[in-house]
Order: structure tokens, then C-alpha cells, then sequence
């Protein structure tokens, strides 16, 4: 009897593999169980943790949602072909993409959860891969920033509609409103650019002060609109080592609602890939997250899509960047 799964009208493997179809990873790549057995391109690591909210949870089912969203650009037919650029981005034949799922997050425990993070952080650099880690909430920004601590000094790009440089509130510093200001605090972070940041903000006067005494290019999107995207890049020291943190809620809320704190007047999504496309060529991309999608805010799915997409096309413009 013919094997039902072998193709008889010409499918790659005896599959059609559509998006719909499968155990869900990002970009439907390879499961890697075994953190010492990393061997790709990239790697992706789900932070589904969300205790550091002050404000609307929801992110820890980020991950997965992001995952979900990303079967749809699980290209079957070789790669991204981008006819602007004339590119095709993420060619089959030399682009490895897997996904080693998720650090284990201990209910309530944010120190040992972090610590999880951050060995999978670690074991992505050691494996020599691209660490692309999918939040959670932004305080997952903390132990991706820590797992740098051995490897050469970094350039924190943000771009977030909040500064998140609180030191310390009510004995919380490890919460998503803490994460530039511990970043700023490390030897190796030389600098930080924080893109997109907005209107009314936890942040006192005195946060945005010592912001910038500390290192820190603070941007509105206002500012972007004014100086254009390639008058920001000029601004973004050039030919370091970036690492790029993205929070959904940098874009605005009419593409991006389903986030625990929305703001209004935000990016659209060409603004944000030309910056972090001209980023790529500017310097080296050594590491991403992207966080605070909370896919119960958005009964449409398309904060989940947008979150994809974006990450879909940086990788695919790092890895033609680094080759070019």
C-alpha cells in the first residue's frame, strides 16, 4: 500500500508542513532539548514570566503566542524574498533558525526564575548563536543583559514607550520598571539608546536625569519623526556591539494593543524595521528580546503578528548584514 504521506504530486519530504500543521516553534524550526547541543544560526528562548508587571499581566503567555504567530512566516519556499531590497532574506540553504523553549519560571520566584533565563541566555552565546529571547515581561531584560557579563562590551538599544530606569520602588528592583537602570549599572554596557519613549511615564524627572547621566540617549517618537531614521542612527554609536531589546508597546496601540501598558502615539511598524535594519548595518546585532505581549489584550491576534514579523525580518536582515 502507498504511503498516504509520501507525495505523489511533488511536496518537498512527502509534506506540504503549512503553518497550521505541527508541534508549534518559532518559525516552525528545530526543538533543541539539549542546551549543550546548540548548533545554528539562531536560537530562540521563551521567558514566560510576568511577575514583574506593576500594572496588567498577561505577558507569560507571550511566548507562546509569539510562536504561534510566527508559523505564518515559516516560509516553505526557500527563504523571504523582499522585491524593494531585491533580497531574499533567511535563504533555506544557509539560514538555521531552533528553538530550545522555555526557561523554567518558578511561581512567584523572580531571582531563581531570572537565573533560569539567564543560564539559556548562556548557553545560547556559548553555542555561539544569536540569542533571540521572547518575553515575558521586561524585567526578562535583566538576566539577558547578565549572561553578557563574559562576552565583549554592548550597546543596549531599547525601544520601548517607557524608560524603565527606576532603581527602586517599594523594595522592588528586579521588576519591569527596573531593567535600563540595572543594564546602565554594568561595566560592560558602554551606553544605552532608548527609542520611543513617551508621554506620561513612571519615571520622575530626576529618572530621566539620571538617565542620561549615566549614559543614556533618550529619544521620543516625535524625535524620530523630526530627525528622521537615519538622523537617529547617526545618533546610535556606530560599529559596536548592539544588544536590542524591543517592548511591543513602543509601537502604537492601534497595531499593537495586546500589552499590559498600552501608549498612545506610538511607532508604526516601517519606522521601527528601517531603524533596526540601518541598526544591522551599523553595527553588529549580538543579542535581542522582545517583550510585553500579552495576547489576552488582543482577541485579533495582530499585537502576536507584529511581534513576529518585526523578529522575522531583523534576523533575516542581521544574518544578510553579517554576510554582506
Amino acid at each position: 500500500m502507498k504511503d498516504p504521506l509520501m507525495s505523489s504530486h511533488g511536496y518537498e519530504g512527502g509534506r506540504l508542513n503549512l503553518p497550521f500543521v505541527g508541534i508549534c516553534t518559532f518559525a516552525k524550526g528545530e526543538y533543541v532539548a539539549d542546551w549543550n547541543a546548540i548548533d545554528a544560526d539562531v536560537a530562540v528562548l521563551g521567558a514566560p514570566y510576568d511577575f514583574g508587571c506593576q500594572w496588567r499581566s498577561g505577558a507569560r503567555f507571550g511566548p507562546r503566542a509569539i510562536r504561534e504567530a510566527s508559523t505564518l512566516f515559516s516560509f516553505g519556499h526557500g527563504g523571504a524574498y523582499d522585491f524593494e531590497d531585491d533580497i531574499t532574506y533567511l535563504p533555506a540553504e544557509t539560514t538555521k533558525i531552533v528553538d530550545i523553549g522555555d526557561a523554567d519560571i518558578i511561581h512567584t520566584d523572580t531571582i531563581n526564575s531570572h537565573a533560569n533565563i539567564e543560564a539559556g541566555v548562556r548557553a545560547i552565546l556559548k553555542s555561539g548563536a544569536l540569542p533571540v529571547v521572547l518575553g515575558g515581561d521586561h524585567s526578562i531584560n535583566i538576566p539577558c543583559i547578565n549572561a553578557f557579563d563574559d562576552q565583549d562590551p554592548i550597546h543596549l538599544v531599547q525601544i520601548d514607550a517607557h524608560l524603565d530606569f527606576v532603581d527602586e520602588r517599594h523594595g522592588v528592583r528586579y521588576g519591569h520598571g527596573n531593567p535600563m537602570r540595572r543594564a546602565a549599572e554594568k561595566e560592560y554596557v558602554t551606553g544605552l539608546t532608548q527609542l520611543g519613549i513617551r508621554n506620561v511615564s513612571s519615571t520622575a524627572k530626576e529618572g530621566y536625569e539620571q538617565a542620561r547621566e549615566m549614559g543614556s540617549d533618550i529619544l521620543s517618537v516625535r524625535h524620530l519623526r523630526k530627525l528622521g531614521v537615519q538622523g537617529v542612527l547617526d545618533r546610535v554609536p556606530e560599529g559596536k556591539r548592539y544588544y536590542v531589546s524591543i517592548d511591543i508597546d513602543a509601537f502604537d496601540p492601534s497595531i499593537a494593543p495586546g500589552t499590559g501598558t498600552p501608549s498612545h502615539g506610538g511607532f508604526q511598524y516601517y519606522e521601527v524595521l528601517e531603524f533596526l535594519d540601518g541598526l544591522s548595518k551599523r553595527g553588529t546585532i549580538v543579542g535581542i528580546d522582545l517583550v510585553e505581549v500579552a495576547p489576552d489584550y488582543d482577541h485579533s491576534g495582530s499585537t502576536s503578528t507584529l511581534a513576529a514579523q518585526v523578529l522575522m525580518n531583523l534576523i533575516g536582515r542581521i544574518l544578510h548584514n553579517r554576510a554582506a
